[in-house]
């Protein structure tokens, strides 16, 4: 890694959502040296969002100045489809952008090398490396929340697949269930996403809610249609997970987003009903999530520092890398490194 020997590092990390962005400075050890919030201003447009991408690293590059630490990359990771290697974000429907040169619009706004990743990827590499899935070879992580999605880790490192692996939400799984978004019908997110965990609450009850929180707590209390509706999310579930401890074989499924925080609620049944659909395939842990909301920070961090490390180090005769990034970072933050 490009660094100079008695210079404290650390790598900007930045998980953008799309109504928020989590921000953090990671030293080497992963440690959080100080985390920023701020929205995503997706109704304002895909330039409206990157602006504020631009805003935030640029804050957190102004704060590791005041602490006297050095930013050498900076990690970002996005929903949608990501093409790791070309470094574009592909296409997002939340957020509005296709085929844009995220991490080139970054590096040149900003004076960092940042590397881009997909949020859920990183998410479960950073469950892989550091969470509920360390010391397995093979995981899914699969995040519940507003839609569906998931990352596999093969041998410790994930599967891109052109940025298209891992759109676990949208594998059919309910012919009688409605319409996903994507516009197909029986989509796992369309049945077993919190979204839809209370919009089919609501359609059947009547009775309003505002998320899958509030039918999680009508079924801790035994409610018989809030029950019926986490069944059916529960069964889903489990269809989708036997599909891939077939195919895909993991030694553990670790289960994050919003709805994991129901914990044995939906951890308990959903266990019960994947074995019932398991012969003589490789029957996975199901275990909740670790790093929680942090996941995706955690791993954006991840691939700042694997980023870091591919810089010429210290000393080479190549490219004076840490003195240029230092300067580039201080003439946009207004201080010195």
């Amino acid at each position: 890694m490009a660094e100079r020997a008695g210079t404290r590092t650390c790598v900007i990390a930045l998980d953008v959502g799309g109504t928020s962005m989590k921000g953090a400075l990671l030293d080497r050890a992963m440690r959080p040296l100080t985390t920023r919030r701020g929205a995503t201003p997706r109704h304002q447009g895909p330039e409206a969002t990157v602006d504020a991408i631009t805003r935030l690293l640029r804050d957190l590059a102004s704060e590791a100045v005041r602490i006297g630490v050095a930013p050498v990359t900076a990690g970002v990771v996005v929903p949608g489809i990501v093409d790791e290697p070309a470094q574009r974000a592909v296409h997002s429907v939340n957020l509005g952008w296709r085929d844009l040169p995220l991490a080139a619009v970054l590096t040149n706004a900003t004076g960092l090398p940042v590397r881009i990743g997909h949020d859920v990827r990183a998410g479960g590499l950073a469950e892989s490396r550091l969470g509920a899935a360390r010391g397995f070879d093979d995981a899914l992580f699969v995040a519940i929340g507003t839609g569906i999605s998931a990352a596999l880790v093969i041998e410790g490192r994930p599967l891109r697949a052109g940025g298209y692996a891992g759109e676990l939400g949208h594998l059919t799984v309910a012919a009688g269930a409605g319409r996903c978004a994507c516009g197909r019908s029986g989509c796992l997110e369309a049945v077993a996403s919190a979204r839809a965990i209370a919009a089919a609450y609501t359609a059947r009850s009547g009775h309003e809610v505002e998320g899958a929180e509030e039918v999680a707590a009508l079924v801790a209390r035994a409610d018989p249609m809030a029950c019926r509706v986490w069944e059916r999310a529960v069964e889903a579930l489990a269809e989708a997970f036997a599909a891939c401890a077939t195919v895909l074989a993991p030694e553990v499924i670790v289960v994050g987003g919003g709805l994991s925080r129901a914990g044995g609620l939906l951890l308990a049944p959903l266990r019960v009903a994947l074995d019932r659909r398991l012969s003589c395939q490789r029957r996975p842990e199901l275990v909740r999530a670790a790093l929680g909301a942090q996941a995706g920070c955690f791993g954006a961090g991840l691939l700042g520092w694997e980023a870091a490390d591919a810089l010429p180090a210290a000393g080479a005769p190549a490219d004076p890398v840490s003195d240029r990034v230092s300067h580039r970072v201080a003439d946009r933050v207004g201080g010195r490194l």
